[in-house]
């Protein structure tokens, strides 16, 4: 499956039962208990995921929830955090961090520079689109940050990694969300299925 240019989407691993992360996410254990597992394919099969992640870090701008760029709550106490990500995070693109916090751009190397936008969702859309030209742009998460895009109809297509395991509680990708999606690809190996969704605009 290839992505044409200019098309808004989103990428995200999930359990069985539906969830991104596992309960209990801590500075220390991020996506919860479990929830490292749901990511398993991407280091155990590297010859067989390396499509997906392909298509994960080909676009030319990104969105994130403050929830995703890192642990820190309410005001910005100092420039100290700069994402999960070390010196060098994998995006190579403007990534656009969703926040209520005011804060200034944090270059890194390899070529990404993350903007702060209190300004909501569509603001940060119309931001990283500019910023992506002709290119795609990706909604990279949090699960809260997706379903807010997929609700105001702001998402074209979806890539659902399912692996076979549950998590039996955390956060769950599609909470209270009402979707028509049509699978337009599905790639399996023993430890993950891909689907592809082609998502109604609104």
């Amino acid at each position: 499956m290839t992505f044409d240019d200019g098309l808004v989407t989103a990428n995200l691993s999930i359990s069985l039962d539906g969830f991104v992360a596992g309960p209990n996410q801590t500075l220390d254990d991020p996506l919860g208990e479990g929830g490292e597992a749901v990511h398993r394919w991407m280091f155990e099969q590297p010859d067989e995921a390396q499509p997906i992640v392909d298509q994960i870090l080909a676009p030319r701008a990104y969105i994130m929830g403050r929830n995703m760029f890192g642990p820190v709550r309410g005001e910005w106490p100092d420039d100290s955090w700069k994402g999960w990500w070390g010196d060098d995070p994998p995006y190579h693109a403007p990534v656009f961090v969703l926040t209520h916090h005011p804060r200034e751009p944090i270059e890194m190397a390899g070529g990404t520079t993350f903007h702060f936008v209190t300004t909501g969702i569509h603001d940060a859309l119309e931001r990283a689109k500019a910023a992506a030209g002709t290119g795609r742009v990706s909604v990279a998460g949090g699960a809260g940050t997706v379903r807010q895009y997929l609700a105001a109809g702001l998402i074209d297509r979806i890539i659902v990694s399912v692996s076979p395991i549950t998590l039996g509680s955390g956060e769950r990708l599609f909470e209270g969300l009402d979707l028509d999606l049509t699978p337009v690809d599905v790639l399996q190996t023993e430890l993950v299925t891909h689907i592809t969704y082609d998502v109604p605009r609104a």
